[in-house]
C-alpha cells in the first residue's frame, strides 16, 4: 500500500499543481512509482484519459510528469463551469448531472465514496500519492461538506503541506490565520509549509519564515523562487497565455471567451518564436494586422456567441476575414463558425437556436452524447499526421463538410471554406503534433522553429524537479507521506 502526502494551499493559484508535479518527477527519479490525484477541480481545461474519461488539465500533467497515463482516477471529480453559478458535475471521468453551487453542495457528501475509491485504486497501484487540494481550507464556510482539502486529508488520513504564495503579499497572514480560522483537528494533519513564487533574495524573508514556524509550530520545508519556466508547461488558467508577448513577430490572436475551454490548445503556438501570440480581452478589438483568429473551444457555445457579440468580435471577425485573413475554429469555436447553434433539450443551457458568425457553411445542433476519445487524424492540406483528442457534444453537418479540415480513420473531419481561409475542427491539441504545426504555420508563411513541443515541455518538468531540490528539503517532505 502506498504512502501519500497532501499539498494545499493558503488560495487559489499558489502554485499547487506545479509544486505537485515537480515532486512528481523528483520522487521518479528516486525510482518510486508515484501517482497525482486531485479529489476535486474546477476547470474547463480537461484531458481525455487512457480509460475514455475526462480530468483537469493539471492532473494530466502531473501524470506526465510522474512517467504514468493520465487516468480517471487521479481526478473523480470535476467541475465544469457553464454559467456564473452552475456547472456541469464529471464523476470518474463522465458527467453525471448540471447543477448549481447550492445544490453541488448538497451533492458532495455522496460523492466523498467515489473520491476515496479513486484514491484506494490509486494506493493499490503506487509506492507514493502526491494529492493536491483545491482553494484552501481557510474557506470554513464549506468545511461541512468538504471533499477537496481537510475533508479528504481527515477522511483518508492523509498528511497536508499548506503552500503560500508570497507574491501576492500577506503570506503571513495567509498560513497563520489559517490555523487560526480552522478546526484544530484539522490544523492537526498540517505538517509544514512552504513559501513559493519569492522574487529577490530569499534571505529577506528570515525573519518572516521564523515567525510563521513559531506561530503556527509547523515545520518550514524551504522557500522557492519564482519559476522562470513556467509558461513552457501547460496551465490551467489562460491568462498565462497573454504573456510573454513577442512584438515584431507574426501575430496571431484568440479570443478570451467568456467561457473558455481546452485553451492549452494554444501552447504550442505559445512558445514558437516566429508566433505573437496575442489574447484579445473582452472590450479589446481583434488586432487588424493578425494573420490568424482563433476561436477556441467553449464550455457553452451560445453563451459565448451572445458574448462575442457583445465585444464587438463578429464584426471584428468579418472584416478580417474581408481583408483576406485566417480564422480557425476549435470545437466550440467551430461550431460558432456556422449558420446557426441549436439545443432543442437544453444540454447546455436553456433551449434554443443561435445564430452563428456564417463563416462556414455549416450546423451545429447539440446532443446528449459527449464524445471522448483519443485520435489520430491527418491533415487534408498537408498531409501531415495529428495526434489529438475530442471533447465535444454536437454534431455539425453542412455543406462545407465536403472540405474537410482533416481525415479521421478515413471519414472526413471539420469543415473548411470555399476560399480555404475559414477552418474548423473539433480536434483538440493538434497543435502539439511538430511537423502539422510547422506546415499550418507555412500555409500562413509564418516561420516555425524545429523544437519538438513534447521534449520542450519534458526539459521543462526536469528543470522543475531540479528547481524544487535545489530549494526545498524534498527528502523531508517525502519522508511526511503516510
Amino acid at each position: 500500500m502506498a504512502r501519500a502526502l497532501m499539498i494545499q494551499g493558503a488560495g487559489s493559484d499558489v502554485g499547487k499543481s506545479l509544486i505537485v508535479a515537480g515532486l512528481a518527477r523528483a520522487a521518479r527519479r528516486r525510482g518510486l512509482r508515484v501517482l497525482p490525484f486531485k479529489p476535486q477541480n474546477m476547470s474547463n481545461n480537461a484531458a481525455v484519459t487512457i480509460d475514455g474519461g475526462e480530468i483537469g488539465r493539471a492532473q494530466a500533467l502531473q501524470a506526465l510528469a510522474a512517467g504514468v497515463e493520465p487516468h480517471t482516477d487521479m481526478n473523480p471529480v470535476l467541475l465544469k463551469p457553464e454559467s456564473d453559478v452552475g456547472a456541469q458535475i464529471i464523476v470518474h471521468g463522465k458527467r453525471i448531472a448540471t447543477a448549481r453551487a447550492r445544490e453541488y453542495s448538497a451533492m458532495k457528501p455522496s460523492l466523498m465514496g467515489a473520491v476515496l475509491e479513486s484514491f484506494g485504486r490509486l494506493k493499490d497501484r503506487a509506492d507514493l500519492v502526491l494529492v493536491e487540494g483545491a482553494g484552501s481550507p481557510a474557506e470554513v464556510n464549506l468545511r461541512k461538506s468538504d471533499i477537496a482539502n481537510m475533508g479528504f486529508a481527515r477522511k483518508a488520513d492523509v498528511p497536508v503541506v499548506l503552500v503560500g504564495d508570497i507574491d501576492r503579499g500577506g503570506v503571513i497572514a495567509q498560513l497563520v490565520g489559517i490555523q487560526a480560522v480552522i478546526d484544530p483537528e484539522d490544523a492537526a494533519m498540517i505538517q509544514g509549509f512552504v513559501i513559493n513564487k519569492f522574487r529577490g533574495d530569499p534571505t529577506l524573508f528570515d525573519d518572516g519564515y521564523r515567525l510563521i514556524e513559531s506561530r503556527t509550530a509547523w515545520r518550514g520545508f524551504g522557500v522557492l523562487p519564482w519559476f522562470t519556466r513556467a509558461g513552457e508547461l501547460p496551465a490551467e488558467d489562460a491568462l498565462g497565455l497573454g504573456e510573454a508577448r513577442k512584438p515584431g513577430q507574426c501575430k496571431i490572436a484568440f479570443l478570451a471567451l467568456s467561457r473558455i475551454a481546452n485553451f492549452d490548445d494554444l501552447d504550442p503556438l505559445k512558445l514558437e518564436p516566429g508566433v505573437d501570440l496575442v489574447m484579445v480581452r473582452p472590450g479589446e478589438a481583434i488586432p487588424g494586422d493578425a494573420k490568424l483568429v482563433i476561436l477556441p473551444g467553449s464550455k457553452s457555445t451560445r453563451g459565448d456567441l451572445t458574448f462575442l457579440r457583445a465585444q464587438g468580435w463578429d464584426i471584428d471577425l468579418l472584416a478580417h476575414h474581408r481583408r483576406g485573413g485566417h480564422v480557425l475554429g476549435l470545437c466550440g469555436g467551430y461550431q460558432m463558425l456556422g449558420h446557426s447553434v441549436a439545443d432543442p433539450d437544453g444540454i447546455e443551457g436553456s433551449a434554443g437556436e443561435t445564430r452563428g458568425l456564417g463563416l462556414l457553411d455549416v450546423t451545429t445542433v447539440m446532443t446528449e452524447q459527449k464524445t471522448l476519445t483519443r485520435v489520430s487524424a491527418v491533415h487534408a492540406a498537408t498531409s501531415q499526421p495529428i495526434s489529438a483528442y475530442e471533447i465535444h457534444i454536437g454534431r455539425t453537418d453542412g455543406p462545407d463538410r465536403i472540405r474537410p479540415f482533416a481525415s479521421l480513420d478515413g471519414a472526413p473531419e471539420g469543415a473548411v471554406s470555399a476560399d480555404g481561409r475559414v477552418h474548423g475542427s473539433y480536434l483538440h491539441g493538434l497543435f502539439t503534433s511538430d511537423e502539422f504545426r510547422k506546415a499550418f504555420l507555412a500555409k500562413l508563411d509564418i516561420p516555425a522553429a524545429d523544437h519538438p513541443y513534447g521534449a520542450r515541455v519534458e526539459s521543462a518538468l526536469d528543470a522543475l524537479a531540479e528547481h524544487i531540490e535545489t530549494h526545498l528539503d524534498v527528502e523531508g517532505l517525502l519522508a511526511l507521506a503516510r
